[in-house]
């Protein structure tokens, strides 16, 4: 039987995470995967983190299953720290999912069952496993424009193309810190899309993985909060890999908003019922950590603190390249990266240019241009933009 299987593509950031591991350069940069890395390189565990940790330790007897939906508790907690309102959360169902690429496969699954061959529409660009997943799923994948040639939001593309939706058609946005350009809408644009959503009949599906890296946490979550609130029926599939830190302990949640409380009782079951045929039921302990951390006053302090300094970190480095980049002589370049938000930032590269990028300069990247801005320590800055500038003036450096 094995003989006949065909080689798979290999997955693009994981070849390029293990180029970088054979590289011997000591200046090499691996800014590929989607990890926060403090000034010194390492991806530390939270303080927060770590004392609900301790916390869990200590009181812990037991090991059992915590059935389909995973950590009720947990659920419960990311309703209200996701949509905030009462009257929100009250037309509201979720369950715990294998982080966020498990919330995403839920709700596709959720999609197809309840009507095949759904068209949802991505972004273009879209993170890189968005279509794999809703493909898998049996979903047709169609795209709207995001940004335009100078890195700024394509308000009038996206909307064009977004008029071209059907009604029952879905839609999936990312809340904010757009992976992989970091270009996000503005606020009049999500009350456009908003608009459109209710007037067009599609449903919108939030892909929220990097809140509290942006401007700030509860802005962050502006945009999802509007939508919430302005249509029928929406689906969002939440991360906590990127503001807890838990990527290793897979923890997200699959949430579903409908005006029926008899639709939502549906939807619940119909995502336990494509859990079960999956891995039958998430895993714990990074549920309890949030769960921990979301239900004591002290603990949510300390690590929106954290977050906190997370973000400005990042925003630091993005102004640091910027700046660098500017005094190279590369003022437009260096405009478009200071637009942008999040973890990620696209420099405005060719796969050929990063593909000198990275065997001149050890810098890994995307062949897209995508770069993790938060994967760079602040005294490689300058290096970083030497390697870049040298690219943007041609073979002759």
């Amino acid at each position: 039987m094995l003989e006949l299987l065909l080689p798979p593509p290999a997955d693009p950031l994981w070849t390029l995470t293990e180029e970088f591991g054979a590289d011997a350069r000591p200046e090499r940069l691996n800014l590929v995967l989607g990890v926060y890395r403090d000034d010194a390189g390492t991806t530390p565990v939270m303080a927060a983190v770590r004392e609900a940790e301790i916390r869990l330790a200590e009181r812990s007897d037991s090991k059992e299953y915590r059935g389909l939906s995973g950590n009720t508790a947990f659920n419960r907690v990311m309703l209200s720290t996701v949509l905030g309102a009462d009257d929100l959360t009250g037309r509201a169902a979720a369950v715990q999912t294998v982080a966020g690429t498990g919330a995403l496969r839920l709700l596709a699954d959720l999609i197809c069952r309840t009507r095949p061959g759904t068209t949802v529409w991505i972004s273009d660009p879209a993170y890189v496993n968005h279509r794999p997943i809703l493909e898998a799923a049996g979903l047709r994948v169609r795209t709207y424009r995001w940004a335009d040639a100078e890195g700024r939001p394509d308000t009038t593309g996206m909307l064009d193309d977004l008029r071209e939706a059907r009604r029952d058609d879905v839609v999936l946005l990312q809340g904010c810190c757009h992976n992989p350009t970091g270009v996000d809408p503005t606020p009049e644009a999500w009350e456009a899309l908003a608009d459109l959503a209710v007037h067009s009949g599609w449903v919108p599906f939030l892909d929220l993985a990097y809140h509290g890296l942006g401007d700030d946490f509860e802005t962050d979550l502006r945009a999802t909060r509007l939508l919430a609130a302005t249509v029928p029926e929406m689906l969002i599939a939440v991360s906590c890999s990127k503001n807890f830190g838990l990527y290793s302990d897979r923890t997200g949640c699959a949430m579903v908003l409908s005006s029926s409380r008899q639709t939502l009782r549906h939807a619940e079951t119909a995502l336990q019922s494509a859990a079960r045929t999956l891995y039958s039921m998430p895993p714990e302990h990074g549920a309890a950590i949030v769960t921990t951390i979301l239900q004591d006053e002290r603990l949510r302090t300390t690590w929106r603190a954290e977050l906190d300094a997370m973000r400005d970190r990042i925003t630091a480095n993005r102004a640091g390249l910027t700046l660098h980049l500017t005094g190279l002589g590369h003022d437009v370049p260096a405009q478009t990266l200071a637009r942008q938000k999040g973890m990620f930032s696209t420099l405005p590269l060719t796969p050929d240019q990063m593909l000198r990028l990275r065997r001149r300069y050890a810098v890994y990247g995307t062949t897209s241009g995508r770069i993790n801005i938060a994967g760079v320590s602040a005294h490689q800055i300058p290096y970083l933009a030497q390697g870049i500038g040298a690219v943007l003036d041609g073979p002759r450096r």
